[in-house]
């Protein structure tokens, strides 16, 4: 089974972006990077009852004009997702060189989880096609909701231009989820080397003192470089807060924790630290 890092490509604003991020990941991980373009095949079918209207012959006809407009439609979809392919690909030739390009026909989360058990990481812009703004605090794209909520492999949501990670944040908060991706990030190659701060929020207790302190040990371990941060506040402020005070370049996060950060999970709260982060969010199951 070969393991990729896939990059979501749909020719929006946040494409170049997106190849960016994940040719840096696959250089990282030495995995292959594939580039993606997904044909969404749903067509709006007028549902309407001409059939007393028009005559049999009339019909025949226009459905078959349909059929051929249907036909070259799905042609030059097809053929305008091969050229966003290449552009990205002309994008990152410098970052990497031979990566493959693959069209699947399908909405967006069917046809990553058709391919998941060959995705090591999927990297999607906060925004799709049809959002070409960058500004913090707009809300995701509905594709990319049904992503994150659909795929259980690590997903890097990102937006802005590309910045090379040169320290990450890992907000923690003691869950299962959160343990998981404590561990995953320190066997991982993705940010071997980078210095990583691990922040939780809430009181400073003794029990959170610990908890922050097991993680710790776990990442200088397998040889970070570990800042640790205990925080009290609303969680969303506080992390953006942090990130830009410590010029933080990614945030790494268990999704659907059990603690505070939980809410941003769940709900109608599901997408708001994702959308309001001034960073790009890594999501670990």
């Amino acid at each position: 089974m070969t393991i990729n890092t896939v990059a979501c490509i749909d020719g929006s604003a946040l494409s170049d972006t997106v190849a960016d991020y994940a040719a840096w990941s696959a250089n990282r991980m030495n995995s292959q990077l594939v580039l993606l373009n997904v044909l969404d095949d749903a067509r709006g079918a007028d549902e309407s009852d001409f059939s007393g209207k028009i005559s049999i012959d009339q019909r025949v006809r226009i459905l078959a004009d349909i059929a051929d407009l249907e036909e070259q439609r799905a042609k030059l979809a097809r053929q305008q997702g091969l050229v966003f392919l290449e552009a990205a690909r002309a994008h990152i030739e410098k970052q990497y060189a031979e990566p493959l390009l693959r069209q699947r026909h399908g909405d967006l989360s069917g046809a990553l989880s058709a391919i998941e058990s060959d995705i090591r990481l999927l990297v999607i812009g906060r925004q799709g096609k049809r959002g070409q703004t960058n500004r913090v605090g707009q809300r995701i794209g509905h594709q990319v909701e049904r992503v994150i909520r659909t795929v259980s492999c690590p997903v890097w949501v990102v937006h802005g231009h590309f910045q090379q990670p040169e320290r990450i944040m890992l907000a923690y908060d003691h869950s299962k989820t959160a343990q998981k991706a404590v561990t995953m990030v320190a066997n991982s190659p993705l940010f071997k080397g980078l210095p990583v701060h691990v922040v939780m929020v809430g009181p400073e207790t003794a029990d959170h003192s610990a908890q922050l302190t097991w993680a710790e040990t776990k990442l200088s371990q397998q040889g970070f470089e570990v800042t640790t941060a205990l925080i009290a506040g609303e969680v969303e402020q506080v992390l953006n807060n942090y990130a830009a005070t410590h010029n933080i370049h990614a945030m790494v996060m268990g999704a659907y924790g059990h603690s505070r950060i939980r809410k941003f999970f769940v709900g109608s709260h599901t997408n708001a630290l994702i959308q309001n982060a001034v960073i790009p969010v890594l999501l670990l199951r």
